[in-house]
């Protein structure tokens, strides 16, 4: 009798064990096929005059994505942070990718906070959202940056999302609106959009909050944007592969042995 409840066990530990390898293997696979979706690296070598794109998704897929697309007289820069994580995340993460390219492809009006207005519209109606009462209020918070690669300027729109600059080790924070890619707020505006004029040598940065919101092992709290932006002033200055590995080193010292809490994405990029 022992003998047979022991197998039992063992049978249902090995049926356990065999879905999660399952499950493990299927998001796996939907993280390959969502990075298949972001941006060519070699592309945006192309496109960038240096960058570095540090993904941290929080469960294999991510509800985070960066986006990049050229074509002849402009290049679209864009990092979007989707509601949720894991798997609803990385849905709402590949239709706002795919939202994008519709709207860049076919459009020919390059204006940052335009294109806003247009996702926007578009994903309320890709998810039935009517109003207060819509059946899902899924959101996509994203910094987009529209670069006119003719007049040198670059024009900046945000969803809950900034931009931050360093120019002559000076930091600049361009502020976004209060609205989001998704359900719309009950006086719904049109994006706004801020204009730069380019200079050699200036950096930009867009993020998700992920970053920001991680809590610390030794003090339980949140990182907060404030001290994002003292890492990014403090590294701006060196190359953007340290960058990189400075700002992964920071999140991972900070966060320690506690779970990481959303997806993290931090793109930094000169043009």
């Amino acid at each position: 009798m022992m003998n047979e409840e022991q197998n039992n066990r063992e049978l249902v530990s090995l049926l356990q064990n065999e879905v999660l390898d399952d499950h493990f293997a299927s998001l796996r696979y939907a993280g390959i096929i969502q990075n298949a979706l972001m941006p060519d690296h070699e592309a945006m070598k192309g496109y960038l005059r240096d960058y570095f794109v540090l993904f941290l998704p929080r469960d294999i897929v991510s509800g985070d994505f960066y986006y990049v697309f050229r074509n002849r007289e402009y290049l679209c820069i864009a990092a979007g942070d989707c509601t949720g994580h894991g798997v609803p995340g990385a849905l709402l993460s590949i239709l706002g990718i795919s939202f994008l390219n519709d709207i860049l492809q076919t459009r020919c009006d390059f204006r940052a906070n335009r294109i806003l207005n247009h996702m926007r519209e578009k994903v309320m109606k890709a998810l039935h959202q009517t109003g207060e009462k819509a059946i899902t209020k899924d959101s996509i918070d994203i910094g987009l940056c529209i670069v006119d690669t003719l007049k040198k300027t670059l024009h900046f729109s945000g969803a809950n999302r900034p931009l931050i600059m360093m120019r002559n080790n000076e930091l600049t924070e361009f502020k976004p609106d209060k609205m989001t890619i998704g359900l719309a707020p009950l006086a719904e505006h049109s994006f706004t959009c801020e204009t730069i004029e380019l200079q050699p040598g200036d950096s930009f940065y867009l993020f998700s909050d992920g970053y920001s919101d991680q809590f610390g092992e030794q003090t339980d709290k949140k990182f907060k944007q404030k001290n994002l932006k003292r890492v990014i002033g403090s590294v701006a200055q060196l190359p953007m592969d340290q960058q990189k590995e400075v700002l992964e080193n920071t999140f991972m010292d900070w966060k320690g042995n506690t779970k990481q809490v959303d997806d993290v994405m931090v793109f930094g990029f000169q043009l």
